[in-house]
């Protein structure tokens, strides 16, 4: 967004942001699917709203296009957390523990960095939090479990051929934090395995014991 507006002068009040949670693979095969459009513009969120709307694609609308946006980059994360926990092969359990804590970690962020209200609870924060941790289409939650299953980096971009995108996220959302001194517990442990080389079983061993 702040692309957007710096490079290309584009007024802030004219840009939209779609929300997930919604699978590109599914939306595909024709799956209902809900998007949220986020927009400070009322008119032009209804709108976007409208033309994104089809039989299997429900959509809402929100003006928190700060808070979905942040979200959006920290549910890479937690899936990168996901699947790294999957990769070691910590179970089902673990992983709805972590989850939990995961989301109360975004809110804490969001809510830092941007105050206003809404529910983080809200397809759009949540939702999409879940779809991306659990999902097999999920890229974010197959490279994790690369990194967990030994993978280097590198190793694990080859062989996927895509974008992890929490891979270059959590180095911003780490670089952000240090403004505000979040406590990013699972962000923390991710940075630490993917760019401090922490062994994955030895951080996420770290991780398990503060989680609640």
């Amino acid at each position: 967004m702040n692309i957007c507006i710096k490079k290309f002068a584009i007024n802030y009040k004219n840009i939209a942001a779609i929300a997930d949670p919604c699978h590109a693979e599914e939306v595909a095969l024709g799956r209902l699917s809900y998007l949220t459009i986020a927009s400070t513009n009322y008119d032009l969120a209804t709108e976007t709203a409208k033309l994104l709307t089809s039989f299997y694609i429900k959509t809402s609308i929100s003006d928190d296009i700060i808070g979905i946006e942040y979200s959006a980059v920290l549910k890479n994360v937690m899936a990168l957390a996901a699947g790294i926990c999957h990769g070691l092969g910590y179970g089902d359990n673990f992983t709805s523990v972590l989850i939990s804590n995961a989301i109360q970690e975004i809110g804490r962020f969001i809510n830092t960095v941007s105050k206003t209200q809404r529910d983080i609870n809200d397809s759009a924060y949540l939702g999409d939090l879940l779809v991306t941790a659990y999902s097999q289409f999920s890229r974010n939650r197959t490279f994790g479990a690369m990194i967990g299953k030994g993978y280097t980096v590198k190793s694990a971009e080859l062989e996927m051929s895509m974008i992890a995108e929490g891979y270059y996220g959590v180095n911003c959302i780490y670089q952000i934090n240090q403004n505000y001194n979040v406590e990013m517990p699972i962000c923390q442990a991710v940075y630490n395995v993917l760019y401090e080389k922490i062994s994955p079983s030895m951080e996420f061993k770290i991780l398990s014991e503060s989680l609640r």
